[in-house]
């Protein structure tokens, strides 16, 4: 432990020896009548996502669902997931997490690699499921749907008839720390996507970091199994009051990151509010009648949200935390946002799938220090090390530039059906997360960029998101990305995608001269592409692998 650092940052959390299957009872246990979802017109207390995620237990058990079978969550954001998802765990099955958007091919390829033997889905992609599903296990799907579901293939109910007659009430099938909770797909953003085998004690765990970090409070299980919550003495935490008002959500619950913090955060008491579809003045609307206390997102959704007219006419005092992740916020973006949510902490951090969601973030605690361009602390009863590319033997120091390694409760059991993969990336405990970082004497860390992501120019180390975090400082500029572009045996020179701010116009030639101004000469700007937008996934990351599809087209047609 860094001796510069604060005391606080030494808490250790004990983590409650109970599972995941006891979330929905416990969070009724202690908050009851208050709604949990907020779904449209609909509203789902604590209590009904209880009383119907034992209704959907009885119905997976009434189809023969046993425990660690596997249940494939294939829907969108509505109070339905909520259900499905605790209601699966409840009875000791796993859960795995899709896009609804996934072509058949792929689809199919989860359910085959998962053994799914049931899945909850939507009319919308229902066709898709059932074509991907012929010849594999999944023997039931649930299908959201106001009208009656009328497929001719067996197995198929509409989800409010599967869970009619079935009790409100079912009792946790006890289940281990070591037991599989979700196998959660990688991005796929390059390679093939894998299954990441995320176990029940990584889930309990991350969450639990979490309500210690943000909320200032620990979780406790009683005899009965069920969780509480309880205050840390001594941590003055300037973040989530469990209890306390709601957060909009709008990122995909089949996303690792929003489907961990909405267990955190429902197990505070914050309400969900489901967004639907980003648009910045309904977000707005809904900040300020929902009285958001919490909100989450990536900083391209800040920067439509910061900027918005609506932001001058609307009270978003209630917001206390904006945590951000996917890519670094710039400061221009951070004044924007430190003006409209004014009583608000901006909290980056860090994450990946491997690590359950939370690995590092901005301290919340009173009288902590904002860092830009970090990702904050190693979250409590993590550790990280920054080691040499290529000897990871060799742990570098302070400032210094290496892979970053990960070694915590979080970190989780490696992938399904990859055993080679495994080896290579989960060490002793330590997960190689294949991102190049540095770490400061008081220990906040900043993400360099991906490995893969890394150009090498002439002999150089040239890191892309150095590059876009000038790039974006320059007043006619939105957004930006930097990828390589092949130049033979020189290695790959940067190309920047950049995304005008409104009504501005791009000079190519002026922009490279701006970046040229502040970088040594080999990591200067040799091309600038202007663009509408820039493409992303679901979860707000910029896709490279497409950027560099159109850079080596383009080269291709010369």
């Amino acid at each position: 432990m860094n001796s510069d650092r604060p005391d606080w940052t030494a808490t250790t959390l004990s983590y409650p020896s109970t599972s995941m299957t006891a979330w929905a009872p416990s969070m009724a246990a202690m908050y009851g009548d208050r709604p949990a979802i907020v779904d449209g017109d609909r509203v789902c207390t604590y209590r009904e996502l209880d009383e119907r995620s034992a209704q959907f237990a009885g119905a997976l058990v009434a189809a023969g669902v046993q425990p660690r079978d596997v249940v494939l969550m294939h829907l969108g954001n509505c109070a339905e997931f909520h259900v499905a998802y605790y209601g699966a765990l409840r009875v000791g099955a796993a859960v795995t997490l899709v896009n609804p958007l996934q072509p058949e091919p792929g689809l199919r390829r989860q359910i085959e690699e998962t053994g799914a033997v049931a899945a909850v889905t939507q009319p919308q992609q229902l066709d898709t499921l059932l074509g991907a599903t012929v010849g594999t296990n999944v023997a039931l799907i649930a299908v959201v749907s106001d009208e009656a579901v009328t497929t001719g293939t067996p197995g198929t109910v509409r989800f409010d008839d599967l869970l009619a007659g079935h009790p409100p009430s079912f009792a946790p099938v006890p289940m281990s720390g070591d037991d599989v909770a979700h196998i959660a797909y990688t991005g796929g953003t390059t390679g093939i996507s894998k299954g990441v085998r995320v176990l029940h004690r990584n889930v309990l765990g991350n969450v639990t970091q979490m309500c210690g970090w943000r909320a200032g409070h620990r979780v406790v299980a009683g005899p009965d199994g069920l969780v509480s919550l309880e205050p840390i003495e001594g941590l003055n935490v300037a973040g989530v009051v469990p209890g306390v008002g709601s957060t909009i959500v709008v990122s995909p619950l089949f996303h690792a990151h929003a489907l961990i913090n909405t267990s955190f955060l429902l197990v505070c008491g914050l309400t969900q509010v489901l967004s639907g579809r980003f648009d910045p003045a309904k977000m707005l609307e809904q900040v300020e009648k929902y009285e958001a206390s919490y909100i989450t997102g990536s900083p391209a959704m800040w920067h439509a949200l910061a900027t918005h007219p609506d932001v001058a006419s609307r009270d978003l005092s209630s917001v206390r935390v904006v945590a951000s992740g996917a890519a670094p916020i710039d400061h221009v973006t951070l004044e924007n946002l430190e003006r409209a949510f004014p009583n608000a902490r901006v909290a980056e951090g860090y994450g990946l799938t491997e690590g359950t969601c939370v690995v590092t973030t901005m301290p919340l605690v009173v009288g902590s220090e904002y860092r830009l361009g970090s990702v904050g602390l190693p979250i409590f009863d993590t550790e990280v090390e920054i080691r040499a590319q290529g000897d990871p033997s060799v742990v570098l120091g302070d400032n210094e530039r290496g892979e970053l390694w990960v070694r915590g409760p979080q970190v989780t059991d490696g992938y399904l059906g990859h055993p080679e993969i495994t080896a290579q990336q989960y060490v002793d405990g330590w997960l190689a997360t294949g991102d190049i970082a540095y770490r400061d004497a008081d220990g906040f860390v900043y993400i360099a960029d991906r490995a893969k992501d890394m150009l090498i120019y002439k002999g150089y180390n040239v890191y892309p998101r150095e590059l876009e975090e000038i790039i974006v400082t320059h007043p006619s500029v939105s957004t930006a990305a930097v990828v390589g572009r092949d130049v033979g045996a020189i290695g790959q020179e940067p190309v920047a995608f950049v995304v005008p701010v409104a009504g501005a116009e791009i000079d190519a030639d002026e922009l490279k001269a701006y970046v040229a101004e502040r970088v040594l000469p080999y990591k200067k700007i040799r091309d600038v592409v202007v663009v509408a937008t820039l493409p992303t996934s679901a979860a707000g990351k910029i896709l490279k692998t497409d950027l560099r599809d159109r850079v080596e087209g383009a080269s291709a047609n010369r």
